[in-house]
């Protein structure tokens, strides 16, 4: 008997056998050494006042591969990020207790603590705001009305009375006080909402093509899929803790595009016909499988050559992401993404350890043996369109550059509940859709919308419009995108009515949350030196695109005050309008068939837009 126990009740003896055994249990998961025994985690012995015990050497928790792959990072002689090394000091789903806690002291996160906070879908966003905002997760972008409706009581009771809708077809709530966490968090589940992982280093909101299931040139529906892959996540915990985050969205082939070129796992569906058919591969539909979209870094997700039948699309999706889990960077934060291990290893490499952890061949298919589909729709998220079911329409309702009150949510809840079936579709537009509306009923709709203080039509300036947060509710933001959006669109409007849409696309940092790379003028925030002050401005790109058209966007002008903005962009239109091929050649067609110099040279030779 040790010197420490003697003296000990038996119950206190068998606490501190437990306690021991826990910690072994603990240490030996994360590949520590244990605290007794032989030193190997499964022979561990506990012992306590003479007696031993075997430490628990059953099957170790699905997160444990993150430690065993930190573990060796720091074998090799490299140092984890420190993002890296607080998810090993304490796992960020387990905080909920500090969390509450917290909430009761009204006490923000610190240190390491507001990075971890984010895996439960809380952003501590100062020093742009003294507040939380809690990022959602819906999958798919559908939500029930009255899902909406309890997201706007959610917003007034304990946010600042508006919803911001994102380019992940997907909600944020802002201005959350200190002690609003937990009650906005626990108001969501009882709504049916659960948002674990919707930030942090973890798998975002799973998106699908908006229009699933009514869109009458749709090769398939995406939206089961979607709604799959999310509680497939929900229920591996070793989806959650990844190098750094990850998209993946189904695209349905239809109408409106769910931009899945932009993912770290893009699935777009095609067919194979029954010319291009064989005895391995049937007639049908497909998905085919592209990987390491970030146009944030310049890139956008590309075909891998494999063909997916929809029953197979999570299973190896889940593959990827454990491929990635273990080979992903811990070290370096920039580098973390799938897109740059697909740039070490190559797509061959890396689908080969996709087999691996398959045990099974993936279907190899040259992207020719599949059918084109139709090209989607710029405007069709926005606006009156008929669905596949006979009878009924849809609507695309603009929220301005995605920003809604709270009783503009209720309005819609009950727009979609007068008119419709209580559905509302969200968008990667920052909009949102409201299906199933019967076509002697619209003229009542479109009454209802404009009464809210919204609308169903925007002009080709506005209606592709996307901004950012912005500098007044994202601290990584050097401009308030949101603002200046609406600035710039007014601005626009009064002097040009376009034929095409025209998407602008205004992010307000490197991160790229607006995807200003693919917009036809994309327009990336910066700090510009304007005499001795340092004032809010713009890098300007143009001739971005996405689908077919993808391309990422080239900077015409560098660093230039947003007071500036708006009269360059008047002449680079004017430009445009004067000078294109004929009345049928857009934007984007126009700007790439120039060399950026020569573009620069057309624009400053027009000192002043004739009025």
């Amino acid at each position: 008997m040790s010197e420490e126990s003697k003296g000990m009740s038996t119950e206190q003896k068998n606490y501190l056998q437990g306690f021991v055994m826990g910690s072994d249990v603990a240490r030996a998961v994360r590949g520590l050494p244990v605290l007794s025994g032989s030193g190997n985690p499964n022979d561990a012995l506990v012992q306590v006042g003479g007696s031993s015990a075997p430490a628990f050497s059953g099957p170790k928790p699905a997160e444990a591969i993150h430690y065993e792959v930190q573990d060796q990072v720091i074998a090799s002689g490299k140092k984890l990020s420190k993002e890296e090394q607080a998810k090993r000091e304490k796992n960020p789903l387990d905080m909920w207790d500090q969390m509450v806690q917290a909430a009761k002291d009204k006490k923000f996160p610190s240190g390491t603590d507001v990075f971890l906070y984010k895996f439960r879908g809380l952003f501590y966003v100062t020093p742009a705001q003294n507040a939380f905002m809690c990022r959602l997760r819906i999958p798919g972008g559908h939500l029930s009305s009255w899902q909406f409706r309890g997201i706007a009581d959610l917003a007034d009771q304990h946010a600042g009375g508006y919803i911001d809708a994102t380019t992940r077809a997907n909600l944020q709530l802002r201005e959350i006080g200190p002690e609003g966490g937990p009650p906005v968090l626990l108001g969501l589940q009882e709504l049916g909402l659960i948002i674990q992982g919707s930030g942090g280093d973890n798998i975002r909101n799973v998106t699908a093509s908006p229009l699933s299931g009514i869109d009458p040139t749709e090769v398939i529906e995406t939206l089961p899929l979607a709604k799959e892959m999310h509680h497939y996540i929900l229920q591996h915990r070793e989806m959650y803790g990844l190098p750094r985050k990850f998209n993946i969205a189904f695209d349905g082939g239809g109408t409106i595009s769910a931009l899945e070129d932009t993912n770290d796992i893009g699935f777009h569906a095609v067919r194979i016909s029954a010319e291009n058919a064989s005895e391995d591969l049937p007639e049908g539909v497909y998905f085919q499988l592209a990987l390491g979209g970030i146009t944030g870094h310049k890139d956008f997700a590309r075909y891998t050559g494999v063909l997916l039948k929809p029953e197979e699309c999570v299973a190896v999706a889940s593959a990827i992401v454990q491929v990635f889990i273990a080979h992903g960077d811990r070290t370096d934060r920039k580098k973390a993404r799938l897109k740059y291990v697909l740039d070490d290893w190559g797509f061959d490499k890396f689908l080969d350890e996709v087999e691996k952890v398959m045990d099974a061949p993936l279907r190899r298919v040259p992207m020719e043996k599949c059918e084109p589909n139709q090209a989607d729709d710029r405007t069709a998220h926005l606006g009156f369109h008929p669905q596949s079911q006979p009878g009924k329409h849809y609507v695309g309702v603009v929220l301005p550059v995605g920003r809604m009150t709270s009783d503009q949510v209720r309005a819609l809840s009950d727009i979609a509940d007068r008119f419709g079936t209580g559905i509302i579709r969200l968008t990667v537009w920052q909009n949102l859709l409201i299906p199933n509306i019967d076509e002697e009923a619209i003229p009542a709709v479109q009454e209802a919308i404009r009464a809210c203080g919204l609308d169903y039509e925007a002009t080709n300036i506005r209606g592709g419009l996307i901004a950012c947060t912005g500098n007044t509710g994202c601290k990584f933001s050097s401009a308030n995108t949101k603002g200046q959006a609406m600035i710039l669109a007014g601005y626009l409007e009064e002097r040009f009515t376009l034929e095409h849409p025209i998407n602008i696309h205004l992010t307000g940092c490197p991160n790229s949350c607006a995807q200003h790379y693919i917009g036809d003028l994309g327009l990336q925030a910066t700090k510009v030196e304007v005499e001795e002050d340092m004032v809010e401005g713009y890098h300007v790109c143009v001739g971005g695109g996405w689908g077919e058209n993808r391309a990422i966007g080239r900077e015409l002008y560098p660093s230039v005050p947003f007071e500036e903005v708006p009269p360059l962009v008047e002449r680079i239109l004017h430009v445009y309008l004067q000078e294109r091929a004929d009345d049928s050649e857009t934007f984007s067609s126009f700007t790439r068939r120039h060399e950026v110099e020569e573009l620069r040279s057309k624009v400053e030779a027009v000192a002043v837009v004739p009025s």
